[in-house]
């Protein structure tokens, strides 16, 4: 199996936070102190019981919206472990806990759900959860230049464009940059 060197790199960052703290004795499962039988009898114990971790996924969509997701994690071998979240970034560790961190090249799923371009009243291009009239604002962009729109543009921004995928987020975006205010 060939590994590029930013894999090799991970794995090899990885190999060394666990050794540190297994030093450290802050990992679970591990113990360095004790009597022999103590060691004994934990390395039976390994054979039998997988190590237990919570896990928090952060996914980071292109809107801004961050995910949370939990998990309870249990694992054998390190070596597996880290292979299951290769395509992620951690970014917080400690006894019982690693919090990993993903860049998502999509839109996130409540754009996808209740997500709709409008216009505020002072015409700025806006996200809001639900349709502009009486939802709350997601996320704002640049204030438009209302005077140079088109009367069906100006239509669609006040009842609502829907956002149901990245391709369409990025288009309305470029629909209007256009008519952006110069400050």
């Amino acid at each position: 199996m060939r590994f590029n060197w930013v894999t090799q790199y991970r794995l090899g960052l990885a190999f060394v936070a666990v050794v540190l703290f297994m030093s450290i004795g802050k990992l679970p499962g591990m113990m360095l102190t004790g009597s022999a039988e103590k060691v004994e009898n934990h390395q039976d114990q390994q054979k039998t019981e997988p190590q237990q971790l919570t896990i928090i996924l952060e996914r980071i969509y292109l809107d801004g919206e961050i995910s949370e997701e939990v998990v309870h994690d249990s694992y054998w071998s390190i070596e597996n472990f880290w292979a299951k979240y290769d395509q992620w970034q951690l970014v917080e560790m400690d006894a019982t806990t690693m919090v990993f961190r993903k860049q998502m090249d999509d839109i996130s799923p409540l754009l996808k759900a209740n997500g709709y371009f409008g216009i505020t009243e002072d015409g700025v291009l806006t996200i809001f959860n639900g349709r502009p009239d009486r939802s709350r604002i997601i996320q704002s962009f640049f204030q438009i230049d209302v005077k140079k729109l088109e009367s069906r543009k100006q239509e669609e921004l006040i009842h609502g464009i829907p956002i149901k995928t990245k391709d369409r987020y990025v288009e309305v975006l470029e629909t209007f940059k256009p008519y952006s205010k110069q400050e």
